[in-house]
């Protein structure tokens, strides 16, 4: 038995759907977070739990500090750890002078395996212990990403990108060998250890009909494999599908029409859709990754929360590095937080928490599974410090609320707050001493 004594924080509900914000929520200010063969034993008040412990187990003190789940990533680019920060005027010149060329790159195994060692050592310093990560369309990236997961027990899902039209001919996929291998790889890393395999056709506008119909049937065929893609980032590549796709009501109805929206389904931006697009997200269990510092950073437009949530939308908070412009989910919480405020709508932190731990779970399909203290849960979480930069430690000071606290870890926080990152209850990450 492992034990941990901190502040503790984890949801068992979406507090923009609870009667009381309150009711979404477990905190404990001084509590202790009890972990078994890698799994939740217990998490709750210190002075209820340390009388329980046998005597031989010894305690993690983290006192001062705050244990949340580790944050979830449901849309993030490994091979374009490279090129974050690349300037363009838009998303499609972006793809096609930055995007592409780096891509290229990882069709050698040895430099795929050194940029996935790079980005999950990112990740874990940022406070991220699970992601739902775009390989390329070579092979060797997908298992060099998973290779490099599985040396650290991290629960990951990613997959090789489809894509067999406009782009390079070096990244394009020829006949139906993209859909061979992505089935090659199912069978070789789907579920082996914390691995899941994610269907991954980049965007409509680079897959064939055929493409997309045989993507279809393979996520027919593998109903608990993910399926991740873009739609409706930009106003130009939206544009562009209507004139791929007329017969479509609407971009994402070119998913809908080849069988791509199911649970386990994740949309990357969502930023253009209608009414009667989130409303079939929500009927199909599909499920929106919000990616704000992409959105703001290639001018695509703001999410609006305010109507995902009209419709009860599955949500989450994603980086989407290369275009994000930061690893860290708390960076991404303080970009969201602004472009809800830009939309008329208000984005408390403690949803925010929510949708970077709990709210993600449960648009993976993985409630129980990560995202929460629920006893049996992997024990993958995280070591958030309040006093990580003086200008944190005086405003946390001065804190009279738990909202306050999570506000200021959102809004002033990023890698130097989070002290320790642990998957599995193994330490993976932990902060260096200035």
């Amino acid at each position: 038995m492992q034990a941990y004594r901190a502040s503790l924080l984890h949801f068992h509900a979406d507090p923009a759907f609870t009667e009381k914000p309150d009711d979404a929520y477990a905190y404990h200010e001084d509590g202790l977070l009890l972990i078994v063969d890698g799994k939740v034993h217990a998490a709750g008040d210190y002075a209820t739990l340390a009388p329980t412990l046998p005597q031989d187990v010894t305690i993690t003190d983290y006192r001062g500090k705050l244990l949340t789940p580790g944050f979830i990533d449901t849309h993030i680019h490994y091979p374009q750890t490279d090129m974050i920060a690349s300037p363009a005027p838009g998303l499609l010149p972006w793809l096609e002078t930055y995007t592409f060329p780096t891509e290229r790159a990882f069709a050698e195994p040895e430099h795929a395996r050194e940029v996935a060692d790079f980005f999950l050592d990112e990740l874990l310093r940022c406070g991220t212990t699970t992601a739902l990560v775009y390989c390329t369309v070579h092979q060797d990236s997908v298992d060099a990403f998973f290779e490099k997961a599985e040396q650290r027990n991290l629960r990951m899902a990613a997959g090789k990108v489809l894509m067999d039209r406009h782009c390079p001919d070096f990244l394009r996929d020829c006949e139906n060998n993209g859909i061979r291998a992505s089935e090659d790889l199912i069978a070789k890393w789907h579920k082996r250890g914390r691995a899941m395999y994610a269907i991954t056709p980049r965007f409509a506008p680079t897959s064939t009909e055929a493409q997309l119909r045989a993507t279809g049937e393979l996520a027919q065929a593998y109903p608990d494999t993910f399926i991740q893609t873009h739609v409706s980032e930009n106003q130009d590549e939206c544009k562009w599908v209507k004139s791929l796709f007329p017969e479509a009501r609407s971009y994402l109805d070119v998913y809908d029409r080849y069988g791509l929206m199911r649970p386990r389904a994740v949309f990357g931006h969502c930023i253009w859709l209608d009414d009667e697009d989130f409303a079939r997200m929500a009927a199909t269990g599909s499920a929106a990754a919000v990616c704000p510092t992409s959105n703001l950073f290639l001018g695509s437009g703001l999410f609006d929360f305010e109507k995902a949530d009209g419709h009860k939308v599955p949500l989450s908070l994603a980086t989407d590095v290369g275009a994000g412009t930061s690893f860290s989910m708390l960076q991404t919480m303080n970009e969201a937080y602004k472009v809800a405020r830009l939309k008329g709508s208000y984005l408390p932190a403690i949803r925010m928490f929510y949708l970077a731990t709990l709210g993600a779970a449960r648009s993976l399909q993985l409630e129980g599974t990560i995202g929460s203290f629920a006893v049996g849960a992997e024990a993958d979480f995280i070591v958030l410090d309040p006093q990580c930069t003086p200008l944190m430690a005086r405003r946390t000071g001065r804190r009279e609320s738990l909202e306050e606290l999570l506000f200021a870890l959102a809004l002033l926080g990023d890698d130097r707050a989070i002290a320790a990152s642990y998957a599995a209850g193994q330490l993976v990450h932990e902060r260096r001493p200035n």
